[in-house]
């Protein structure tokens, strides 16, 4: 790790001190350092059909599941994608150019690692299975991960409560002794929907961020 990640490291290491007994991890943006490529293949395959939109909507939307985000593109920007067609183009296109080059957000990945086996692992995603086992795999922590939760597996996704509290009933833990590390803001609400506890892991280093509830 750079320096900086090593501070980062250092700075989540005693954020998450605490009576934890699981710690839940988004992987988009959390774990892995893959949200402009998520960008790219939103913009890529809307622009197939003559929509060019903007790719801060995905930053605003971090953890929905797919889906959804295409339902509200089609609000946006008066758009007729077909959800579920829109969201096996992005997923292929995702597999197929990009996951293979996919980076760890280094100070997060060894959080996990250093965390496993002294704490119960889950990640929790809005994202297709099949993405988000392979790009676990490229960044060598699958085999650390007990629990995966991924979009449609849960009557609802993020921002609701749905996923994180499956989460904690495979781990066979209660919702209060869970931490939740995400990268967005449906992630925290969900997170507090289910009575989590969370870390922001993009602004820790914020001047007077509010990057943790405990």
């Amino acid at each position: 790790m750079t320096e900086t990640e090593n501070i980062k490291y250092s700075q989540l290491s005693k954020l998450t001190q605490g009576h934890f007994a699981a710690f839940l991890y988004d992987c988009d943006g959390t774990l892995a350092d893959n949200m402009q490529a998520h960008k790219d293949t939103y913009v890529e395959v809307a622009a197939k059909e003559g929509i060019i939109i903007d790719p801060a909507i995905i930053d605003e939307l971090a953890g929905w599941p797919i889906p959804e985000v295409v339902t509200e593109i089609n609000k946006r920007y008066n758009s007729h994608f077909d959800p579920l067609a829109f969201e096996a183009q992005k997923a292929n296109l995702f597999y197929t150019r990009y996951i293979e080059q996919v980076k760890p957000v280094a100070f997060v990945v060894e959080h996990l690692k250093a965390s496993a086996g002294n704490f119960r692992i889950a990640v929790v995603s809005g994202g297709a299975r099949k993405n988000i086992q392979k790009t676990l795999e490229v960044l060598g922590i699958a085999s650390l991960v007990e629990v995966l939760v991924c979009a449609g597996e849960t009557p609802r996704g993020k921002p609701h409560p749905d996923p994180f509290l499956l989460a904690a009933e495979e781990l066979g833990v209660a919702p209060a002794a869970c931490l939740v590390f995400e990268d967005g803001a449906p992630g925290v609400a969900a997170a507090e929907a289910a009575g989590m506890h969370w870390v922001r892991i993009d602004k820790m280093d914020a001047p007077g961020n509010t990057s943790i509830r405990q």
